[in-house]
């Protein structure tokens, strides 16, 4: 049976470390032994290396670290920021490399330079840092991408540099890749669940440097470009919300001026026939006119409404409502245009309803607007019902708009509520609608506290619905 001594941690620490960086260095001479050719000399710097891995494997085996008292060292010189540890000739070369930016912090010289170097190798700018504080100094000055910090320092030992970093919101989102040495497992598990990234043991396996870096500057680098275009997004969304802004205060301004010289045009119009007689076709044009102003007039008003709902500017007027009456007010303000089309008005409503309180005017347009919509799109001869019933919903009211006309592809379900939204028909590719009676209908309904929908097949008509709750105890009005 092997048997385990004891030996204290920081005698332990001592072997350990010139032994890693023989390996370090021999490593790195033999890749560059190599690269120039020099066979005779990558051979027996081979036989230096696995020597030393023997030699740390035996210390490893036989050997385990306790705690005594050892002397204190002497505390390192701090180094301001004027006075950092000068990088090496390799690293110098890759300072402006876009590969990223690396820090090492280690306070022993030796396994600095051994990591600074392998790094620089594999492509990434690399500065020291020679203690904890010198590393912090740094990092609140330069921009890093990732952190390699030893756990054993002087004064600020690793967790504490780590603990500072991960406190600190400029800093916390930097990856943190901590150096352990074999009996320092323990350690590594504590840093992790500090925040620590990863860690790398001693001596350093040129894969796993590679591969455990490379993932950490990766998610850096994700980070990174995922703050970017946050940031890029916040401003767009701000312009945006300042151009919609001004397009409001501009339509605004263009409704407000366009309605009042609108109704003089329309007054105008149909005075003429009291300022002299007007002969047929002249009647007939007086008509045209007065009707597109109307509508016009109407499209104006419905915009301003609109705005006003979505503003939460407009007051319903909240009352009893019969729902008979209210059916019958719709469908008689339609049938003219509905009989002109040769189309079957039919309209349904449950003998049981309750009274319904909410604002008359707004939900009688809201279903002129969708028989109005059904009428216009449904073909002779064809049929548009209006039902109202009891929803299966517990305390509404559902009313519904049923026709048998073209329908709406399903894509445009969520667009034709949007104002200014338009649907193309498939027949000719003609728009289904201004964009502004559809809105209306939604915010109407929304501001009762109902919810609206539809459901259709192209080819085999459409069915636009709308729930509307029932307010508790509503009385009927009095008789007159």
């Amino acid at each position: 049976m092997q048997t385990i001594h004891p030996l204290p941690a920081n005698l332990l620490h001592d072997l350990r470390t010139p032994l890693n960086q023989i390996i370090g260095y021999s490593e790195m001479l033999v890749e560059q032994a190599r690269e120039e050719g020099q066979a005779s000399f990558e051979h027996d710097l081979g036989k230096v290396c696995a020597a030393s891995q023997r030699l740390l494997g035996l210390i490893n085996d036989n050997f385990e670290s306790i705690a005594a008292p050892s002397p204190t060292p002497e505390p390192p010189t701090r180094l301001a920021p004027e006075h950092r540890v000068a990088e090496s000739p390799e690293t110098s070369k890759v300072a402006n490399s876009p590969e990223g930016h690396l820090l090492v912090v280690d306070d022993n010289e030796g396994n600095r330079d051994v990591l600074s170097r392998r790094l620089a190798r594999q492509g990434y700018s690399v500065a020291s840092a020679v203690n904890g504080q010198n590393a912090l100094d740094m990092l609140n000055e330069g921009s890093f991408d990732v952190v390699l910090l030893d756990i054993m320092m002087p004064e600020l030992d690793g967790y504490e540099v780590l603990k500072r970093i991960k406190a600190d919101d400029r800093l916390r989102h930097i990856p943190v890749i901590m150096i352990s040495a074999f009996s320092e497992l323990d350690s590594v598990a504590r840093c992790i669940d500090m925040g620590a990234e990863d860690y790398l043991p001693k001596p350093f396996n040129p894969t796993i440097l590679r591969a455990r870096v490379g993932a950490c500057f990766e998610k850096k680098r994700s980070r990174d470009r995922e703050v970017q275009l946050f940031e890029e997004l916040q401003k767009n969304y701000q312009r945006l919300q300042h151009l919609e802004t001004l397009r409001d205060d501009l339509t605004n301004m263009i409704i407000h001026d366009l309605r009042t010289p609108l109704t003089s045009v329309i007054a105008a119009v149909q005075t003429f026939n009291v300022v002299g007689p007007v002969n047929e076709a002249q009647g007939e044009m007086m008509e045209i006119a007065v009707s597109a102003g109307e509508t016009l007039l109407g499209m104006i008003n419905s915009l301003l409404d609109v705005e006003k709902l979505e503003a939460g500017e407009m007051q319903l007027d909240y009352a009893p409502i019969l729902l008979t009456e209210l059916a019958s007010a719709a469908i008689g303000q339609v049938a003219p245009l509905a009989k002109e089309k040769g189309l079957i008005l039919i309209q349904e409503v449950s003998e049981s309803l309750p009274w319904l309180e909410g604002d008359e005017n707004k939900l009688r347009r809201t279903l002129v607007n969708l028989l109005g919509n059904a009428i216009k799109f449904t073909p002779s001869q064809g049929s548009i019902k209006l039902e109202i019933r009891n929803s299966e919903e517990e305390g509404f009211v559902q009313f519904s708009v049923r026709d048998t006309g073209e329908g709406i592809p399903a894509e445009a379900f969520g667009r034709i509520f949007e104002k200014f939204g338009q649907v193309s028909s498939r027949r000719g590719g003609r728009q289904m609608s201004t964009g502004l009676g559809l809105t209306f209908c939604k915010l109407a309904v929304e501001a009762h506290g109902g919810h609206i929908g539809v459901e259709s097949t192209p080819g085999e008509g459409s069915n636009f619905h709308f729930t509307i709750p029932v307010a508790q105890a509503v009385q009927p009005p009095s008789p007159k």
